[in-house]
């Protein structure tokens, strides 16, 4: 295992440049390079003061790689139906409220409504498979189409509406919201 290799991982993942990781660990940028070069190695405790610093516990740090789950078929995925407002919500990865994105299933039957949201920092994508959908984002309406694309920042109260006599639905894609 490359220990190196994995740090600048972690590093480039969290955002931080080596002179920031530095900063946070009392390292120099020169150590926290050649450690990521694998051209010296940490003790124990500067170890654990990275894996702390860079969001990680030894235990996940040394999992292989390759049990990390990467295919999820239908029964990994679970589902909200809410029959007052209309919609059936289908989460495709049972982990994405741990992850950056929050890749959804969304159907809303005539007339169906999907919840209304607060204004975020997150950013949302959505792919309409079938019918039309309204979007309201704050006083202004959009309005798509199967085969549409929607792509907005949801710093509005914004909220998506079946606006099709049958059933529409759509795959959403929505960053973590950090406000």
């Amino acid at each position: 295992m490359e220990i190196g290799t994995k740090i600048k991982r972690l590093r480039l993942k969290n955002g931080l440049t080596q002179e920031e990781l530095g900063k946070r660990t009392d390292l120099s940028k020169g150590f926290i390079s050649q450690l990521e070069r694998d051209m010296n190695s940490p003790s124990i405790e500067t170890f654990f003061t990275l894996l702390e610093v860079l969001g990680t516990t030894p235990k996940d740090f040394f999992a292989d790689e390759h049990d990390v789950k990467i295919v999820y078929s239908p029964s990994d995925h679970t589902a909200h139906i809410d029959e007052d407002a209309g919609y059936e919500v289908e989460w495709l990865i049972p982990t994405s409220n741990e992850k950056e994105m929050e890749p959804v299933y969304l159907t809303l039957r005539a007339q169906g409504e999907f919840k209304n949201f607060e204004p975020s920092s997150a950013e949302t994508f959505i792919y309409v498979l079938e019918g039309q959908v309204l979007l309201q984002i704050g006083d202004h309406r959009y309005v798509a189409a199967t085969g549409d694309s929607i792509y907005y920042e949801a710093s509005d109260h914004h909220q998506l509406i079946n606006d099709f006599d049958g059933i529409s639905e759509m795959i959403i894609v929505t960053t973590q919201s950090y406000l």
